[in-house]
């Protein structure tokens, strides 16, 4: 799991969406969870839980990336501690988590994808970025 400070925020991959000790430990009070080939995670009853099928390019439905990406933008207005997971945790979790900052704090995507980058790995997909970034032109 990786931190994007300053924000209650971390990145990881699968297998640390089910690290549930780990979770608690860092305070972390919602999990995001990306993959559609991942089966869903059994959380605790304490834990919030959203899960949004998005593949790792193109091809995601736009109402399932919008409820991703405003989801994960209400969380963060709210200070709620947050992992966002996916398959290997290096293209759909930052830029999900990018567009997300974006979305809350009214910053341009890039920008975001610059600072998220700076705190972990990643590989984004050029297709599943582009869509994010359709997605927000839309909303401005």
């Amino acid at each position: 799991m990786h931190h994007i400070p300053p924000y209650p925020l971390w990145l990881g991959h699968a297998g640390d969406g089910h690290d549930f000790r780990a979770l608690f430990d860092q305070g972390i009070k919602a999990l995001v969870q990306l993959a559609v080939e991942e089966p869903p995670v059994q959380v605790p009853r304490e834990l919030i839980y959203c899960r949004f099928p998005l593949v790792d390019g193109s091809g995601n439905r736009g109402e399932i990336l919008f409820l991703a990406v405003s989801t994960v933008a209400t969380l963060v207005r709210l200070h709620i501690p947050l992992l966002i997971c996916c398959g290997v945790g290096m293209s759909r979790s930052p830029v999900i988590a990018a567009a997300g900052l974006a979305l809350a704090h009214h910053e341009r995507p890039e920008e975001m994808l610059k600072r998220v980058a700076e705190h972990c790995p990643g590989d984004v997909s050029p297709g599943l970025w582009n869509e994010v970034n359709e997605l927000l032109a839309s909303e401005r």
